[in-house]
């Protein structure tokens, strides 16, 4: 049995979704650069074979990249103490812990889309989403 520190209703996930639109954005932002940057050292320096190396590694070799991965992890920290969890930078997925029908399962938000309207198990993932009741189908921006 899972154990969450918070459960949220509909409406408390959906007043979080501006704020988390935004730090998502940037964390999306920071993702991005930080690819640029080391895919420009590979480009500049093909026998380096940065592409092979573990993240870790690049940062030992390159500090000055640290900076992309510290803002990134703190706004990973700042999404998680707002009590959701955070699942794909890229798609810009969050899941909120939520009890519907008396399970507990996970409310699904992806950026861009104006509120809450699905779920899915803890145990599935964003391919097993279920349509909440009476929610409208999401506006993507």
């Amino acid at each position: 049995m899972y154990q969450f520190d918070r459960l949220f209703s509909v409406e408390q996930a959906n007043e979080l979704i501006p704020r988390l639109e935004i730090m998502v954005h940037d964390l999306q932002l920071h993702a991005n650069t930080l690819r640029e940057r080391i895919s420009s050292l590979a480009r500049s320096d093909p026998a380096s074979e940065i592409d092979a190396m573990k993240l870790e590694q690049i940062i030992k070799l390159h500090p000055e990249l640290r900076q992309f991965t510290d803002q990134m992890a703190e706004l990973a920290s700042q999404i998680e103490a707002l009590g959701c969890f955070l699942k794909d930078i890229d798609l810009g997925l969050i899941d909120f812990p939520a009890d519907v029908d008396n399970e507990t399962v996970f409310l699904c938000w992806q950026i861009g889309e104006s509120h809450i309207s699905t779920w899915h198990s803890i145990d599935g993932g964003f391919a097993s989403r279920h349509p909440l009741q009476g929610a409208a189908k999401p506006y993507l921006n």
